[in-house]
C-alpha cells in the first residue's frame, strides 16, 4: 500500500470522526434547548401579581379573565353559535404602563404597520399601536430580556422568521431609548422587547403544538438578536386560550338577509353595474363590499352581499346581504344600514325581503332583531371587547 493511498485512508477517518463529533454536539445543543424552554423555574409573567423592576410590562398587574357563568347566555337569534359557548367574556384588563406623551401622528415607519393591523388608523401614534399589537387581553406576552441596546434594523431580519403559529399571528414591541413602547422599526433603539401570540382566532384556540413550536422557534431567534424570552407556563397559558376562544365562538354572530326575485331572474352583468352604482365594492371572489368610507381604517366594510352563484353564471334570483356584527361598531349602525340598502333594492330590482326559509320579513320583525342587536353590543363593550375595535377585528377576522 503506498503512502498516498494510506494518506487518503488516514484524512478519511478524520473526517468520520469529526461528523459523528459534530452531530453529538448538535444533539446536545437541541436537547439543552428544550430543557431550558419548558424548565419548571420559568417565572409566570402571566399569573404573577406583579411585574418585578425593571421587567417588560413594570407596572403591570396580570389577571387570569374571568368566564361568567351567571350571566345571559348570548342571543340564540343572533347566529349559530358555538354549542359550549359560554356567558359573556369578562376579563380584567391591567391598567398600561405610565407612557410619555404620545406624537402626534405616527411616524412614516409605523404608518405601514398601522394599515396591516385591523381597524387600526393611519395616523395612529406608535404608543396606541405597540398597545394594539401587543395585547396583554388577547395576546400571550412574552418578554424578551436584552443585555445591550439594540437597533431595528438589526434585529426585523429576525424577528420577521416568526411572524404566524398555526393561524395565530405574532406580533413584536420594544421599549424605545425614548422611554415609550412601540412597534419596532428601521430607526428605532429598544433596551427591551416583548412578544405577543394572540391566543384565539374565529377558528381555534392557540394549542400545546403551537405553543411548543412557538417556544422552540422564539429560543432560535432571541439567540439570533441575544435575547432571553421568559416564557410563560403552557398550562395557564392553555387555560386562557380556551377560555378566549369559547368568547369568540360564542359572539361570532353573522346576521343575514335575502332578497328574493319577484319575477325573471336577474342578469349578473346588468345586476354588477346595479350594485357598483349603489355603492358596493367588487370583490374577486365575485362578493361584494359595502365600504364603510366613514370609518377612517382603510378597507372597513359595513357589510356584504353575495349572488350565490358561480363566477360564471349568467343569472341569479337571489341575493345575501350578511352583517358581521362584532366586526362593526355599534355607531355605525350596520344592522340599519344594510336594511336600508335592502329596501332600496327592491324597489330597484323588483325584489322582496326574505329570511332563510323565504318567509318574508315584516318591518316589525326587523324591529325585535335590531334591538337585539343592541343587547349584544353591549354585552361586547362590557366584556372590554367593543365590537368593530382593533381587538375585536382581530379576533374575528
Amino acid at each position: 500500500m503506498t503512502d498516498f493511498q494510506m494518506s487518503l485512508i488516514a484524512a478519511g477517518g478524520v473526517f468520520v470522526v469529526g461528523v459523528i463529533t459534530y452531530n453529538k454536539w448538535q444533539e446536545y445543543k437541541a436537547r439543552k434547548s428544550v430543557e431550558r424552554a419548558f424548565a419548571s423555574d420559568h417565572d409566570d409573567v402571566l399569573m404573577r401579581s406583579g411585574a418585578e423592576p425593571g421587567a417588560a410590562g413594570e407596572g403591570i398587574e396580570r389577571q387570569e379573565p374571568v368566564l361568567d357563568l351567571s350571566a345571559e347566555p348570548p342571543l340564540a337569534p343572533l347566529a349559530p353559535l358555538s354549542p359550549d359557548a359560554g356567558a359573556p367574556f369578562e376579563p380584567t384588563v391591567p391598567a398600561p404602563a405610565p407612557r410619555a406623551a404620545p406624537a402626534a401622528s405616527g411616524s412614516a415607519s409605523t404608518v405601514g404597520l398601522a394599515d396591516a393591523l385591523p381597524g387600526a388608523k393611519p395616523d395612529m401614534p406608535p404608543a396606541e399601536l405597540a398597545e394594539c399589537l401587543v395585547d396583554p387581553l388577547i395576546d400571550c406576552l412574552i418578554p424578551l430580556s436584552l443585555e445591550v441596546p439594540v437597533r431595528g434594523d438589526k434585529i426585523l431580519p429576525s424577528l420577521h422568521k416568526l411572524r404566524r403559529v398555526g393561524n395565530k399571528p405574532i406580533h413584536y414591541i420594544g421599549f424605545a431609548v425614548s422611554g415609550d413602547w412601540e412597534p419596532i422599526v428601521h430607526g428605532g433603539v429598544y433596551t427591551k422587547l416583548q412578544a405577543g401570540v394572540q391566543m384565539a382566532t374565529r377558528t381555534t384556540a392557540l394549542n400545546e403544538i403551537e405553543y411548543s413550536e412557538l417556544v422552540t422557534r422564539l429560543h432560535a431567534v432571541a439567540d439570533e438578536i441575544g435575547a432571553t424570552p421568559e416564557v410563560p407556563d403552557m398550562i395557564e397559558v392553555m387555560s386562557e386560550a380556551r377560555t378566549l376562544h369559547r368568547f369568540v365562538a360564542g359572539h361570532d354572530a353573522q346576521l343575514g338577509v335575502n332578497l328574493a326575485a319577484n319575477g325573471a331572474p336577474w342578469a349578473i352583468s346588468t345586476l354588477i353595474g346595479a350594485l357598483e352604482n349603489h355603492g358596493f365594492d367588487v370583490r374577486p371572489d365575485g362578493r361584494f363590499a359595502m365600504p364603510d368610507r366613514e370609518a377612517g381604517a382603510a378597507g372597513a366594510v359595513l357589510f356584504t352581499l353575495s349572488t350565490n352563484v358561480t363566477l360564471g353564471a349568467d343569472s341569479t334570483s337571489r341575493l345575501t346581504l350578511l352583517l358581521d356584527v362584532p366586526c362593526v361598531p355599534p355607531g355605525r349602525d350596520g344592522f340599519g344600514a344594510m336594511i336600508d340598502c335592502a329596501k332600496a333594492l327592491t324597489a330597484r330590482l323588483d325584489a322582496t325581503i326574505v329570511d332563510d326559509g323565504d318567509q318574508p320579513l315584516m318591518d316589525e320583525a326587523l324591529a325585535e332583531i335590531k334591538s337585539q342587536v343592541a343587547e349584544f353590543y353591549e354585552e361586547m363593550e362590557a366584556s372590554d371587547i367593543p365590537a368593530g375595535s382593533t381587538r375585536a377585528l382581530r379576533l374575528f377576522s
